[in-house]
C-alpha cells in the first residue's frame, strides 16, 4: 500500500499493542517515518504473567507498562487508544468503533488473538478467558470469594464444591495457573481460614490429550505433571469437557461442581 505523494513522509499505523505491534514499531523508530500505534488499551500486558495477578501474586501494574512511556522520546510516535472496526484499504484508512478515521500508508495488523471454545461459544460465560487484565482480577476475585463462602459452611458435603477449581486446557497457562491455584490454596492462603484444610481443596487440571504441554518434549510434558501431582493437582488426561455450566463442568459422564 504505497503512498502517492513521494514527498511527504510515510505514516505507518500498527494495530495492537502486544509482542508483534511493539516489535514492529521498534522496528520502524526511523525518524523518516510517522509511526502510529492503536491499541483498545493504552498499555502494553506482559501475558504470560497474567496468571500470577489472577493469584494475587502480582499485582497488575507490574506486568502493565503505558505504551507512550515505552516510546516516550520518540516525536515520531503516536498513539490512539480505540477499536479497529474496520480496514478500507481503497482509501487507505482505519475506521474506528467511535467513528474516527486514521489514514495509513503502510498498514501493521498485530491485534493479537483470542480464546478458541471449539464451537462451544456459550461457554465464555461461565468460563473466562485470561488474556486481559480485566479477566485475570475476574478470576482473582472468583478465587478469593468462593474460599471466602467456603469459610462460612459448616457442611462438609455442602462446602466442596466451593473448593473445587477447575482448570481447562493443559497448555502453559493452564499449567502455570493450575499450579498457582495450587500454591495458593494449599499453601499460602489456606493457613488465614479454620473451617477447612489443604485436603478439601480438589484443583483439576483437565486436557483432552494424553499430556500436557504437548508442544514439549515429553520428558518435560512428564515431569509437568509428576511436579502438579505433588503440589496436589488432579491432573485428567483423555478428558474432552463435552458441557461447561454455570454450576460445573461435565466431563463425559463425569461433572465436578463449582459454583
Amino acid at each position: 500500500m504505497s503512498a502517492t505523494d513521494s514527498n511527504k513522509r510515510r505514516h505507518v499505523v500498527v494495530v495492537g499493542g502486544g509482542f508483534g505491534g511493539l516489535a514492529a514499531a521498534r522496528a520502524l523508530r526511523s525518524d523518516d517515518l510517522d509511526v502510529t500505534i492503536i491499541d483498545k488499551t493504552n498499555h502494553h500486558l506482559f501475558q504470560p504473567l497474567l496468571y500470577q495477578v489472577a493469584t494475587a501474586a502480582l499485582n497488575p501494574g507490574d506486568i502493565a507498562s503505558p505504551i507512550r512511556s515505552i516510546f516516550r522520546g520518540r516525536k515520531n510516535f503516536n498513539v490512539i487508544m480505540g477499536t479497529v472496526v474496520d480496514v478500507d484499504k481503497d482509501h487507505q484508512e482505519l475506521e474506528l468503533k467511535d467513528g474516527r478515521r486514521v489514514e495509513f500508508d503502510d498498514l501493521v495488523l498485530a491485534p493479537g488473538a483470542r480464546y478458541s471454545y471449539f464451537g462451544n461459544d456459550k461457554w465464555s460465560k461461565n468460563a473466562p478467558g485470561l488474556k486481559t487484565l480485566a479477566d485475570a482480577l475476574h478470576i482473582r476475585e472468583r478465587i478469593l470469594v468462593s474460599l471466602e463462602k467456603a469459610e462460612q459452611i459448616d457442611d462438609p458435603e455442602e462446602r466442596q464444591p466451593y473448593l473445587n477449581y477447575v482448570i481447562i486446557g493443559g497448555g502453559p497457562s493452564g499449567v502455570e495457573m493450575a499450579g498457582a491455584i495450587a500454591e495458593i490454596a494449599k499453601r499460602q492462603l489456606i493457613q488465614d481460614y479454620k473451617n477447612f484444610d489443604t485436603e478439601d481443596t480438589q484443583i483439576y487440571l483437565v486436557e483432552a490429550m494424553s499430556s500436557i504441554l504437548n508442544p514439549y518434549p515429553p520428558s518435560l510434558s512428564e515431569k509437568a505433571r509428576q511436579d502438579l501431582e505433588d503440589m496436589g493437582v488432579n491432573v485428567l488426561l483423555d478428558s474432552p469437557v463435552t458441557d461447561v455450566r454455570e454450576d460445573g463442568v461435565e466431563i463425559g459422564d463425569r461433572f465436578i461442581e463449582t459454583p
